[in-house]
């Protein structure tokens, strides 16, 4: 049985393209809806564009004939818009201006109307239980969403070698079909292993003896970078061994490198060491300059108010960069902050030589970024379609770094399976353009307190 959708605004503004998501079932857009989009249709960076996308899919349709008694699309399914209903009540406490409550009384209308299901798909949580206590179906929707967090691709594993095959690694690899894994049984089971997938090897007839590799062409390989100290970093666990080969691979190789970890495990640090090493310490004529970006969740909403040029407002969002080029510029730990002034100039200078340049994730839309090393930080509050946005605009040379932690989300309508660093980790696996790590909770390089913490207050 055919199914009606009621779409919320905040659906059709994260990814217009929902509008023909649904297969060949009804999509219905209230009226609401369509005054919503007509109100943020001259809203600049992403969410406008959306917008204006959204906008121009119905303006395709309303040539085909009249959108309020519906048009047939492509994919079989029907798309309308529903100006009706304005007489069904509603509980006293819910108001009936507001645009949220005008979309019930769509989707309350239709379900007392209609013989099949009608179903609100809205990314607004309070909406999806508002209308359970109308006794209207809801649900997320879940076109861009993953796999759950304990189900996403880590991009590392490890296995088990013959001894045989182990002593000999460095020299010949091991193929991917003579290693294994153990259950919790103690049974063997070969892995299903992802090209540029990071590998922990194991002998397994001693338990001493281990060594560090990774997926290519059907051979686990050893690392190219393993004893590297990109501007004086030393890795200091296996995670951190896994990123530095990432990022030290050129471009051409290892365009793009995702690094998903909670604060603390040096993903910003590390980052921003090799691109320094690669510019500074070895400049080959790799990279043209180190390009930083930090999306905001309200940069959307609040960056034409703010005073000063575009390297001044977006200043707040890049201190935790700042912070970072501190530490690596000066590596005494017991000096670096003996001089302020002489800190804070040398910092200044990297900037000014244009190595390191910091810009709005907003202001990349529309650009074609070559010979860049570009990292972006927090792209956990990227939507999927920034993600896709940024990932397929990379010009020649360039290398793409998303950094994040999916478990701090600032952004409202993203969670840890909606996010576009999850969104594209998930898309991207298997890729060999694409490499990726996750570093875990115990390769967290921060202050003991900070270590006593995240053990003493973890979500139960």
């Amino acid at each position: 049985m055919k199914k009606i959708y009621v779409l919320d605004t905040n659906v059709v503004i994260q990814a217009p393209y929902a509008l023909k998501c649904f297969e060949d079932n009804e999509v219905v857009l209230p009226l609401a809806v369509v005054e919503e989009l007509d109100a943020h249709k001259r809203d600049e960076g992403e969410r406008g564009a959306n917008v204006r996308d959204a906008i121009r899919i119905l303006e395709q349709l309303r040539d085909e004939g009249d959108l309020t008694k519906g048009i047939q699309m492509e994919n079989g399914g029907v798309l309308r818009i529903e100006k009706n209903f304005k007489d069904v009540e509603l509980p006293h406490d819910l108001s009936e201006y507001k645009s949220d409550n005008r979309i019930l009384k769509v989707c309350k209308g239709l379900t007392d109307s209609e013989k099949t299901d009608v179903i609100l798909v809205t990314k607004d949580i309070l909406l999806r239980i508002k209308a359970q206590i109308l006794g209207i179906k809801a649900e997320d929707f879940t076109t861009e969403q993953v796999a759950d967090r304990t189900e996403q691709y880590s991009g590392r594993i490890t296995v088990y070698a013959p001894e045989e095959l182990f002593s000999g690694f460095k020299k010949n690899g091991i193929p991917v079909e003579q290693v294994y894994c153990c259950d919790k049984d103690g049974g063997k089971y070969l892995p299903e292993l992802y090209e540029n997938e990071f590998v922990i090897l194991k002998a397994d007839q001693s338990n001493n003896k281990t060594q560090m590799g990774r997926v290519e062409k059907g051979f686990i390989k050893k690392l190219d970078y393993e004893k590297s100290q990109p501007y004086g970093v030393k890795p200091r666990n296996a995670g951190q061994y896994f990123l530095q080969e990432a990022l030290m691979q050129p471009a051409e190789k290892a365009p793009l490198v995702i690094v998903k970890g909670m604060a603390g495990t040096a993903k910003t640090f590390y980052s921003l060491a090799v691109g320094l090493e690669k510019m500074i310490n070895r400049p080959t004529g790799e990279y043209r300059r180190i390009l930083v970006c930090r999306p905001n969740s309200q940069f959307d909403d609040d960056i034409g108010f703010l005073p000063g040029d575009e390297q001044e407002k977006i200043s707040p969002l890049m201190r935790p960069v700042i912070d970072n080029l501190e530490q690596l510029i000066d590596s005494n730990e017991e000096e670096r902050y003996a001089d302020e002034k002489e800190l804070e100039g040398k910092t200044e200078e990297i900037f000014d030589r244009g190595i390191v340049q910091c810009e709005a994730l907003n202001f990349i839309r529309g650009r074609s970024i070559l010979k860049t090393y570009l990292i972006i930080d927090e792209a956990q509050n990227m939507t999927p379609s920034q993600a896709k946005g940024i990932i397929t605009r990379a010009g020649k040379d360039t290398k793409i770094i998303l950094l994040g932690d999916p478990n701090q989300i600032d952004r409202p309508f993203l969670d840890e399976r909606t996010n576009g660093l999850s969104y594209a980790a998930e898309h991207m696996k298997g890729s060999s353009l694409c490499w990726q790590i996750s570093l875990t909770g115990s390769e967290c390089e921060r202050s003991l307190l900070a270590m006593d913490a995240i053990e003493r207050m973890k979500d139960k």
